[in-house]
């Protein structure tokens, strides 16, 4: 079984116009079968820093071991964290960035993503940074109603395209056991 196939039950009760003889509004209730939800909130803002996390070490290093110009610091910095990072999912499942967030690399049985599967991630988390922008409006009373705008990036698509999914450590054994009662 696949972490694709699995499904939730949801109940959701929603009002009819009738109401028993005390009163009381009569619900009616329906069952939905929904795809399973790997993700969490927040994980957009965690990954984005579990990415710099991972980045900030090869920096140091080529900056000053190395003694190199900070913009080839930074620009050899990356291909150094796609391939340790592929690497490291590969063995224990994480990074150093995400082992501080608590998050683990999975693919769609479960299990740790294999070296190619990482790499193909890791590589396409480059093209991943292409911003959404919206508008979102706040009320103070000192400034009253104002509008702002605010960028997004999006880092879901290296995920779907090579089929795995970023969970916090918690969420990996309610996964495991329910891969285990589908089988």
């Amino acid at each position: 079984m696949r972490i694709s196939e699995l499904k939730e039950k949801k109940i959701t009760r929603r009002a009819t116009r009738d109401f028993d003889l005390e009163g009381n509004r009569i619900y009616n209730e329906f069952e939905y079968d929904l795809p399973f939800k790997a993700d969490f909130s927040g994980s957009e803002k965690q990954r984005e820093w579990a990415k710099i996390i991972d980045l900030i070490p090869f920096f140091l290093i080529f900056l000053f071991i190395f003694k190199l110009a900070p913009i080839l610091s930074f620009l050899f910095s990356i291909p150094s964290v796609i391939i340790l990072g592929s690497i490291t999912e590969t063995v224990w499942g994480t990074t150093l960035g995400k082992r501080i967030f608590r998050m683990i690399v999975i693919d769609d049985f479960g299990n740790f993503p294999n070296f190619f599967t990482s790499l193909k991630r890791n590589f396409l988390c480059l093209s991943n940074f292409y911003p959404s922008f919206s508008e979102y409006t706040t009320k103070d009373v000192a400034f009253g109603t104002q509008t702002h705008f605010r960028t997004d990036l999006s880092m879901h698509m290296n995920n779907k395209l090579c089929k795995t999914y970023i969970v916090k450590e918690i969420q990996l054994l309610k996964i495991k056991k329910l891969l285990e009662e589908k089988k």
